[in-house]
């Protein structure tokens, strides 16, 4: 626990850095935003979700909460640790050179045809999001199964191996969307891999909800509260994890095959 907490904060320089890089090769302008965003948006919102849960534990007097002084050393070490080393990142990441696009671009937008029914953002999005899911929902259920009902989990190179084949998975979903927009000469790609591949945390949540209902007896409405909670902190993890993964798969794609052109 003590090393996830402590590569949590120090991670941020690492973060900061690749965003601001990404964040430069895109034309934004907005740095201060972007580093902001960065500190903020992913610790900030886990933990008011993880600040409220152990509220309501207080509440019921259980041994089991947080204790005050502790909550108040992981604010202090956020805000003295990660946030400045975020800042710190950003600030290598603006410093280094623009990465230069492969070819020229319009600076004015042409118009999309209109796409067949399969492409549509929504449809597309939540039918491709199966896929990442359907390769890690076996050992999820055993991760399920060792944290809620205090089962010991042993394979621990089968999840590093569901690990990988999930990276490959959301990948290769991501890139055959991606080619096939591009085709239907729709260049609007970036928040559409990254949704594409994100909405694998949607089904995590949903077979989440499926376990509750069909493996626990839980009946307190504190401790409900608590489940959903924290596998809202787990489902919203693991769709920043998957669609970070789908984005940049598809950027590598995208600048792979426009790099290969010639043109004179």
């Amino acid at each position: 626990m003590t090393a996830m907490v402590l590569s949590w904060f120090f991670m941020g320089l690492i973060a900061a850095f690749s965003s601001a890089r990404l964040y430069k090769a895109l034309k934004g302008t907005e740095w201060k935003e972007n580093t902001y965003k960065t500190s903020f948006m992913f610790p900030g919102i886990s933990f008011a979700i993880f600040f409220v849960l152990n509220a309501l534990i207080w509440g019921q007097g259980s041994s089991g909460a947080v204790p005050l002084g502790t909550m108040f050393v992981l604010v202090c070490l956020w805000l003295g640790i990660s946030v400045p080393l975020v800042f710190v990142g950003s600030y290598l990441g603006f410093k280094k050179p623009v990465i230069e696009d492969p070819v020229k671009t319009n600076k004015i937008p042409r118009q999309v045809p209109k796409q067949p029914w399969y492409l549509k953002p929504i449809f597309s999005m939540l039918v491709r999001g199966i896929l990442p899911f359907g390769v890690i929902f076996i050992e999820f259920f055993f991760v399920l199964t060792s944290i809620w009902l205090n089962q010991f989990y042993y394979i621990v190179r089968y999840l590093f191996i569901a690990l990988v084949i999930l990276i490959i998975t959301c990948a290769e979903t991501t890139i055959i969307l991606c080619y096939f927009h591009l085709r239907g000469e729709d260049y609007n790609w970036w928040w559409r891999a990254y949704l594409t591949a994100g909405s694998s945390a949607l089904y995590l949540f949903l077979y989440s909800v499926f376990y509750f209902f069909t493996k626990l007896e839980i009946t307190k409405f504190v401790s409900c509260l608590l489940y959903f909670g924290y596998m809202l902190i787990a489902s919203y993890a693991f769709f920043v994890l998957t669609g970070t993964i789908g984005f940049y798969t598809c950027l590598w794609f995208v600048w792979k095959i426009y790099s290969s052109l010639k043109i004179d």
